[in-house]
């Protein structure tokens, strides 16, 4: 991350940070702070799936399931 942020101070172009970002609070951090524009979490999503609604719940927000999970909810009814 602290390449990440280097580069977007210096040259101004749009940065991601990238491993061992494994907690929503420390995502959050990252983007709050201005250290990158963009968190990669691929790993820990492969690991826990559901790690963006865990995200949303530790943060204070309502959990918003994909779209497409409702669509298998109404045609089980």
């Amino acid at each position: 991350m602290p390449l990440a942020e280097a580069i977007r101070h210096r040259v101004g172009i749009r940065t991601a940070a990238v491993g061992l970002i494994t907690e929503p609070a420390q995502a959050n951090d990252i983007i709050q702070s201005g250290a990158a524009d963009l968190v990669m979490i691929a790993r820990e999503m492969l690991r826990e799936p559901y790690w963006a609604l865990r995200a949303q719940q530790e943060l204070g927000q309502e959990p918003s399931w994909p779209i497409s999970y409702g669509y298998a909810v109404k045609r089980r009814r």
